[in-house]
């Protein structure tokens, strides 16, 4: 047994951050990608086109006339729905894209399901005609494929999944809690780095990057546990409401007031326009987003506005008006389904998903997953260190533990093989031919084959050459990436800048970005790793 607290902390903080040292940078490499999953999928189709949005937001007048010609539309191609919804023109959740002018209905659930299939038409804000559906583009995962992927993992059932990615989260927190405890000058060693100083630089390292970010660190590991509150800790709920599948929906149905009956809706009998001016005049020219029309069994049928979702808190659930579909009589606004506690969980999911964020702010969490991935990775390099040098001072410098050996190989190929791995998916969206089956499941085959051959790759090499050479590869991976793109789509840099399209040329830009991240840790490393006379 340690003897201090400090000393049980910090043994405590070392195994518990090794042992899932290499899954949690997995998960904060596609976590931080997830951030953006939006645009990447944009750019993993290039076949789709750029979003137009008009120059200024459509007046009262104009709003009106689209709600009318959607509801004309619906009214045609589904009579018999369980619910109607109009979107009308508007920037989406975080302002990430633009929600063009369409109609989305849900048809009424079969016996024993409680959700039917749903449609929707994209149609022409002039005259309400139905637009042509896009040229199909290229089979991909991709955004979605990497967020998926920090919780989900891959190759295994779900549910395994989530629970292993729970046990490394929980070990996370602890490892930062018991991180502070061992450090107790933390704040003080954040501005102290002493370079070329072996050990003390990679500790001195791990200290400044963990405290650079250290409330982010906390957050994301708290609240990612909150996601899966029911999976990890399920048995309150099961005490009460019991374990077997219909048991656990009636928790589910009276926890989010569901379980209702849908009745199939029609056009209101009430005219919409003084409705839309209510919104227009308490929300304000253009921030009416979305109007839905639903009818529950027992409840009058309802008309529910709903305002653009703004950078705050409460995008989970934007503000809302709801009216009598009868009568036009305004209807006061439900309570949040589950109380506070459903409530506290919606902030820290919108929190930990950077959902309230505009552009900069998930720049900003994208730079605090980075910082994490440092972390995590300072962290395992430390470990080696340390147990090296250990070696050296028992005397046996020659030979090469079997344990040190095999976390130095894991190592290499998490910290300079993943994302060299990443760089494979891309160039996998680009290379693979368009009319592959299975083509989506093969840009993730590509990602873990190319990262399994890191490790095969660290193993055969030695140790330092591995490092740098593995390093460099990343780099070139991450530079050529705009390189093909431009040779096998026109949406390049070269089109994209003058067209102000920075969604794709930023993904462009951000791959020369991490490009020059990894060749300044390639020269960094190979200046420390090869001595006057070459490399060991």
């Amino acid at each position: 047994m340690k003897e201090t607290l400090r000393q049980c902390a910090a043994w405590l903080h070392t195994w518990a951050g090794l042992v899932v040292g290499w899954v949690l940078f997995f998960v904060f490499v596609t976590g931080s990608a997830g951030y953006f999953q939006y645009e990447i999928t944009r750019w993993m189709q290039p076949e789709r086109l750029a979003p137009q949005a008009p120059a200024q937001a459509a007046s009262s007048a104009d709003t009106q006339r689209m709600v009318g010609l959607a509801l004309d539309r619906l009214a045609l191609s589904a009579p018999q729905a369980a619910n109607w919804r109009i979107t009308l023109p508007h920037y989406g959740m975080g302002n990430r894209a633009w929600q063009e002018f369409s109609v989305r209905w849900e048809q009424l659930p079969e016996p024993g399901h409680d959700y039917g299939p749903s449609f929707s038409e994209r149609l022409n804000p002039a005259n309400g005609a139905l637009l042509p559906q896009e040229a199909e583009p290229r089979a991909t995962t991709g955004g979605s494929g990497l967020y998926r992927m920090h919780y989900s993992l891959h190759y295994m059932p779900y549910m395994w999944a989530i629970r292993i990615v729970g046990v490394c989260t929980m070990l996370m927190l602890i490892a930062i809690v018991t991180g502070v405890i061992t450090h107790k000058k933390i704040f003080k060693d954040f501005f102290t780095f002493r370079p070329g100083k072996g050990q003390r630089s990679w500790l001195d390292a791990h200290n400044a990057i963990s405290v650079m970010a250290l409330p982010f660190f906390l957050l994301i590991t708290y609240s990612g546990l909150v996601f899966f509150l029911y999976t990890y800790v399920p048995a309150g709920r099961d005490i009460v409401y019991g374990s077997d599948h219909d048991q656990v929906e009636a928790f589910f149905d009276e926890l989010y007031d569901g379980g209702h009956k849908h009745l199939p809706v029609n056009r209101p009998a009430i005219p919409l326009a003084p409705l839309v001016d209510k919104a227009q005049t308490e929300w304000g020219p253009g921030k009416l987003a979305s109007i839905l029309i639903e009818a529950d069994e027992g409840e009058p049928p309802e008309i529910v506005l709903a305002r653009v979702a703004g950078n705050h808190l409460s995008v989970y659930r934007p503000a809302t008006l709801r009216f009598n579909a009868l009568t036009g009589e305004q209807l006061p606004e439900k309570p949040e389904p589950g109380g506070s506690a459903v409530a506290t969980q919606g902030v820290l999911f919108n929190l930990h998903e950077g959902i309230y964020a505009a552009t900069w702010g998930r720049w900003l969490y994208f730079a605090a997953g980075l910082l994490g991935c440092a972390m995590i990775g300072t962290g395992l390099v430390l470990w080696t260190v340390k147990r090296r040098k250990h070696h050296l001072a028992s005397g046996l410098e020659g030979a090469d533990h079997f344990g040190v050996r095999l976390v130095e190989n894991l190592n290499i190929a998490t910290i300079a093989g993943l994302p060299l791995a990443l760089t494979a998916y891309f160039y996998a969206n680009r290379l693979l031919p368009v009319e592959l089956n299975a083509r989506a499941e093969w840009e993730l085959h590509c990602l873990f084959a190319v990262w399994l051959g890191t490790l095969f790759y660290a193993m055969a090499r030695p140790l330092k050459r591995a490092w740098i050479e593995l390093l460099w590869a990343a780099c070139a991976g991450f530079a050529l990436l705009p390189v093909v793109n431009a040779l096998t789509t026109s949406r390049h840099l070269g089109n994209t800048l003058p067209q102000g399209d920075w969604v794709l040329a930023g993904f462009d830009l951000t791959m020369l970005g991490l490009a020059a991240l990894f060749a300044v840790m390639a020269v960094k490393v190979q200046r420390r790793l090869v001595p006057a006379r070459g490399i060991a």
